[in-house]
């Protein structure tokens, strides 16, 4: 039986993977353009994969609209706020006390 933490290890610990979920945790909503803005230097092919990827996973929402031009707006599920709230919490709260 695979060990739940490995596999968890294993999809956060992917490039940027874990800024981005910082990124949509402190927005409620992103687009695509938004999201690549405020992660430096992040490719838009990489930023697609660790889309699909969170999507995949039930950290992510993908929301497109029926428009013209096409809108589509990412934000964190249930599961990704509860991720969010049982691990960057505490990552946070420690490094507030021990970062300078």
């Amino acid at each position: 039986m695979p060990c739940p933490i490995i596999e968890t290890i294993e999809v956060l610990a992917k490039k940027w993977t874990l800024m981005l979920l910082h990124q949509l945790s402190l927005n409620k909503r992103l687009r695509f353009n938004e999201l690549q803005a405020s992660m430096d230097s992040i490719s838009p092919r990489t930023l697609s994969e660790r889309l699909d990827e969170l999507e995949k996973e039930g950290l992510v929402i993908r929301k497109a609209y029926a428009e013209i031009p096409p809108r589509v707006e990412y934000s964190l599920s249930e599961k990704g706020r509860d991720l969010i709230q049982g691990c960057f919490s505490p990552i946070e709260k420690w490094a507030k006390k021990w970062r300078k």
